[in-house]
């Protein structure tokens, strides 16, 4: 068993000091009237007295503590829940406390912040108090649509239908480390379940939840999420300049000169010497942060990068691929943080570099093709501005699919192809010997690609270089 802190507690150990301000609520005229009925709206016998218990014990009159505080100097609504009083679970009161919450969120365009450790939802309220989850679902909804970021913090338990709601559907999901996260209670589990299943660990393994922060650096994580989320930009994001590590014909000094030929083209994005995403996105981003999976059971930490970082002093969400074939999981992971980036109004910068998407038949089960329809899509409906950059290899639709028409750029020691220059003369059937000759005729060479108006320009060459001219064969 972890130590449990109570709401007030909580909200102490993410709130600045003497910031927290606990908000005014209303209860509706339904649940005056239900709170009026001996032992609440079912007649339950001993339910009064249990409430009578439990606000003696934690001080408490309800089951969640709502108000506003700065976090890091960021100011949001925190929603703390106190799992004393009664489980920390969801009835009428309790929902009646958290649309006000998220209706001043709104009013005051705050971002939201569920520090959550419940039980679920209150038996002795019944159904009035399932169908409280709808409220918060709503309210969940509207917050959203509102550009407004919700960023969840899981304590322990974060179970049944408050993790179903204000957790799993929080834009960003942050936990605390051995807290127990699952939709099933520990009593209500089969017995022969796993309980490390149950866990916050496993959440982030499964892609639900974005990362283990632990108590001590819980402020500072939440103060880095909340002033990155919190600062819309209309500007498209410049491309990252050149780190040029590709041998090339340039002579001088600066980034490696263009490559001469297809075949050149594809060596060098191929190098093992070329830098990758991670130096880019070090070399870009002041400071950054990471989102984790795509919220439906997959990961691709070796494939995808996706977050949000700092670029001279202002937020930039990135998606960037690593040079591996990417995964499904990869594709929704970016989409996902493109339609948040783009709810939130953060500019987007894609880095593209991939043989091309995962093929093997587990990609194929696990939906290879819609996610990277999804991935079109999300990159096709995003109102923020988008910046790629090709980095290495763009390798066909699995490339394609992160880059965005009209303000794609490209490094020199890049290419991007319809297929793969040894996969065309295969198709083909031409000898191994015209492999090089396909990749002339393919026109992947980033001065090609500026010729066809795929890309914008390469970036350190204003033009592409007139010498390097190659006939088409």
């Amino acid at each position: 068993m972890i130590d449990r802190l109570t709401a007030r507690e909580t909200i102490a150990l993410v709130a600045d000091d003497a910031t927290f301000i606990e908000l005014p609520y209303s209860v509706r005229e339904s649940t005056e009237s239900a709170e009026a009925a001996p032992d609440g709206p079912l007649g339950w016998p001993g339910y009064d007295a249990a409430r009578a218990r439990a606000a003696e014990r934690t001080g408490e009159q309800e089951s969640v503590v709502c108000g506003t505080a700065l976090v890091e100097g960021v100011r949001a609504v925190l929603i703390a829940f106190e799992f004393g009083f009664l489980g920390g679970s969801l009835g009428e009161r309790t929902g009646d406390r958290l649309v006000a919450a998220y209706a001043h969120a709104r009013a005051h365009r705050l971002p939201v912040v569920p520090l959550i450790a419940t039980g679920g939802s209150r038996m002795q309220e019944g159904m009035l108090a399932l169908t409280q989850l709808q409220r918060v679902a709503r309210e969940s909804v509207l917050t959203r649509e509102a550009g407004t970021a919700q960023i969840a913090v899981l304590r322990d338990p974060t179970t049944g239908g408050g993790w179903a709601t204000l957790g799993a559907g929080a834009d960003v999901v942050l936990a605390l480390p051995g807290a127990q996260v699952g939709f099933a209670g520990s009593r209500v589990r089969p017995a022969d379940a796993d309980p490390a299943a149950y866990t916050a660990e496993a959440q982030v393994a499964a892609g639900a939840a974005d990362a283990v922060v632990p108590p001590e650096e819980l402020r500072g994580t939440l103060g880095r999420w909340l002033r990155l989320l919190t600062h819309p930009s209309t500007a498209p994001a410049a491309p990252p300049k050149p780190l040029g590590a590709g041998p090339g014909p340039g002579p001088g000094p600066g980034p490696a000169g263009l490559p001469a030929t297809g075949r050149d083209a594809v060596r060098r994005a191929r190098s093992s010497e070329r830098p990758r995403a991670q130096a880019y996105l070090d070399t870009y981003f002041t400071h950054r942060v990471a989102i984790n999976g795509d919220r439906c059971g997959g990961t691709d930490p070796q494939g995808m990068l996706c977050g949000f970082g700092e670029h001279e002093g202002r937020t930039v969400a990135y998606a960037a691929q690593t040079g591996t074939a990417t995964r499904p999981a990869g594709y929704r992971t970016a989409a996902r943080l493109i339609r948040l980036a783009d709810r939130l109004g953060v500019p987007v910068l894609t880095l593209v570099d991939t043989p091309g998407a995962a093929n093997d038949a587990e990609a194929e089960r696990q939906g290879a093709g819609a996610a990277i329809a999804d991935l079109f899509a999300a990159v096709a409906a995003a109102r923020t501005p988008v910046t790629t950059l090709v980095i290495g290899e763009g390798g066909s639709g699995g490339a394609l699919a992160l880059a965005v028409p009209g303000n794609t750029w490209a490094t020199t020691d890049s290419y991007f192809s319809v297929i793969a220059p040894e996969l065309a003369a295969a198709i083909l059937k031409r000898p191994s010997e015209e492999v090089e000759a396909t990749a002339d005729q393919l026109r992947v060479r980033p001065q090609d690609l500026v010729g066809l108006g795929v890309v914008r320009g390469i970036v350190g060459h204003p033009e592409p270089d007139p010498d390097h001219h190659h006939d088409d064969r």
